[in-house]
C-alpha cells in the first residue's frame, strides 16, 4: 500500500512507518477504537495514557455540546471565564492536602495546553519566584532524575534524561544537574556494579542529598515524576522514595515540582501519585487525563508562597509573563469538569486498583517466560521487559525492534499497545471494566510469544 498522507507523525520513524500500513482510526466506541475498514481495537494504552472513561462518553459529550451553545473560547488575558474559574476551584479541592507544618497546600492554578507546557510553566515560575521573593536569589539550576522525561519544549527537554530524545538540542538547554534514579533501566536484573536492589535506592537518596548540598543556594527546583518514570521505561520507585525526596527538598529549601502528567488521575490507584505517600509538592503538573482524554488542557498548581512573590503594582514588573492563546479554553474546561465529576462518581481510583489486581493475575504466566526479564506494575501502569535471554541477561539487538514487533502482533489481534524500546507498555483507561483485562493481557502474552519464538 502506498503511503498517501502528507501527515508527519510524532515520535515516528517515518520511513519505516510508511511501509507498515497503520490503521486509520475513524471512530471510537467505549474502550475500543475503530478504523476506516470497521476493524475494532481495544485501546490498551488509553490513547497514549490520557483516556479515562473510554470514547464517546455521554456525560463529556453532552458537556462539550452544552458549552458550544454558549461560547467555545474566550481569552483569559484581561477577562475571566466561568468554566475556567470552576475548573480551577475543583482542582484545588481535589489536590493533595497538607497535614503537616512547613508544607503549604496547593491553592492556585495556571492553565496551559499540554503536559510539556504545564511543566514548562512550573520551571519558569520557580526560576522567577527566587528572584522576586522577600530575599531574592539568583538560582539558575534545576535538578532532574536520570532517565527522566517531562516533554519536548526547550525547558522540559532540558530536565529530561533520555539521550535519544534530547541530546541533539543540548546547546539550547537550561542549566541542570542529574540525580540518580533509584530504579534505572534494568532494575533489578541488571544493577550497576557494587549495588543490590536494596542499596541502590539508598545510595540514590544519599547522592541527592549531597548534590542538593553541593549546589546550595543555586537550585531553583527539583523536578520529578512521582512513583513512576513514564517514558523512561515505566521505572517504578520503591516505597518511601517520594516521601524522602520531599523531605530533602524541605531540608534544602528547594521547591519540588511533581510532574503528574502521566501518573495522575487514578493510574497509580489514587487520584494523584503524590497521595500514595502523603506528599504535597510545591508545584503539581496535570494534563493527559484532566479532560478525560478529550481536549488539550493542562494545569500547573502551586501554593500561596509562590503566588505571592508575583504580586505587585503593574509598574513593578512582577507579573508572570507567560500564556497561550487557548489558555483555559472553555470547551476543554467543560470537558474536564464533566470528566472529574464522572471520575469521582465512578470511583475510578478504586477501579484502577481492581484492574491492577486482575492484570497481575492474568500476566502471572510471564514470570517464567524465557524472554521476559521482568513485569512491573503500579496501578494500571504495566511494563513488560523483553530480552533475548534472562540468565545471563542479554538484550535483543536494537535493530530487531522486538518491542515494536510485539505491538504489531497485538494490533493484528485487535489490541493497541505501545513500546518503549523493548519494553511493552499496557496502560488501560482507569475506568475500563475489569472484564476486559482478559482480552488485553491474553493478547499481550500471545504477541510476546509470536515475536520471541525461536
Amino acid at each position: 500500500m502506498n503511503f498517501d498522507s502528507p501527515l508527519w507523525h510524532p515520535f515516528t520513524p517515518m520511513q519505516a512507518f510508511e511501509r507498515e500500513n497503520a490503521p486509520v482510526i475513524a471512530a471510537g466506541d467505549g474502550y475500543e477504537l475503530i478504523d476506516t475498514h470497521g476493524k475494532r481495537y481495544l485501546d490498551g494504552v488509553s490513547s497514549l495514557w490520557c483516556n479515562v472513561h473510554g470514547h464517546r462518553v455521554p456525560e463529556i459529550d453532552d458537556a462539550v455540546r452544552d458549552q458550544l451553545s454558549k461560547v467555545a473560547h474566550s481569552t483569559l488575558l484581561g477577562l475571566r471565564c466561568d468554566v475556567a474559574d470552576e475548573l480551577a476551584r475543583q482542582l484545588v479541592r481535589i489536590a493533595p492536602a497538607s497535614n503537616e507544618s512547613g508544607t503549604e497546600s496547593l491553592s492556585k492554578v495556571f492553565f496551559s495546553d499540554s503536559g510539556a507546557t504545564c511543566v514548562e510553566v512550573a520551571l519558569k515560575m520557580a526560576f522567577q519566584y527566587h528572584r522576586q521573593k522577600a530575599r531574592p536569589e539568583q538560582r539558575d539550576l534545576f535538578l532532574k532524575l536520570s532517565h527522566a522525561y517531562h516533554g519536548d519544549t526547550v525547558g522540559t527537554a532540558s530536565v529530561g534524561g533520555i539521550s535519544l530524545f534530547h541530546t541533539l538540542y543540548g546547546e539550547l538547554f537550561y542549566k541542570t544537574a542529574a540525580i540518580p534514579s533509584p530504579t534505572p533501566p534494568g532494575f533489578p536484573y541488571a544493577l550497576p556494579e557494587g549495588h543490590d536492589a536494596d542499596s541502590l535506592p539508598r545510595w540514590a537518596l544519599q547522592e541527592t542529598d549531597r548534590i542538593l548540598g553541593e549546589h546550595a543556594g543555586r537550585v531553583a527546583a527539583l523536578v520529578m515524576e512521582p512513583r513512576v518514570q513514564g517514558a523512561g521505561g515505566l521505572l517504578m520507585h520503591p516505597d518511601g522514595y517520594l516521601r524522602a525526596i520531599r523531605e530533602l527538598c524541605t531540608k534544602h529549601d528547594v521547591p519540588l515540582i511533581a510532574d503528574e502528567v502521566a501518573v495522575g488521575f487514578g493510574k497509580t490507584g489514587r487520584t494523584w501519585a503524590c497521595e500514595t505517600e502523603g506528599v504535597v509538592p510545591d508545584f503539581l503538573c496535570a494534563a493527559k487525563g484532566l479532560t478525560g482524554g478529550y481536549l488539550p488542557v493542562a494545569a500547573t498548581l502551586t501554593n500561596d508562597r509562590i503566588y505571592d512573590a508575583f504580586l505587585g503594582e503593574p509598574h513593578e514588573l512582577r507579573t508572570f509573563f507567560h500564556g497561550h492563546t487557548f489558555t483555559g479554553n472553555a470547551l476543554g474546561c467543560a470537558a474536564a469538569l464533566a470528566s472529574l465529576a464522572k471520575f469521582e462518581a465512578d470511583d475510578c481510583p478504586a477501579n484502577a486498583r481492581a484492574l491492577s489486581e486482575a492484570m497481575g493475575e492474568r500476566l502471572a504466566p510471564l514470570a517464567d517466560h524465557p524472554h521476559v526479564a521482568a513485569v512491573r506494575r503500579c496501578g494500571v501502569m504495566t511494563a513488560i521487559d523483553l530480552v533475548a535471554a534472562r540468565d545471563p541477561h542479554r538484550a535483543f539487538p536494537a535493530e530487531r525492534r522486538t518491542g515494536h514487533r510485539a505491538v504489531m502482533a497485538a494490533r493484528e489481534r485487535g489490541v493497541i499497545l505501545r513500546p518503549l524500546g523493548d519494553t511493552l507498555v499496557l496502560m488501560p483507561a482507569v475506568g475500563m471494566p475489569v472484564s476486559l483485562t482478559d482480552r488485553l493481557c491474553e493478547t499481550a502474552i500471545a504477541a510476546i510469544d509470536d515475536v520471541t519464538r525461536g
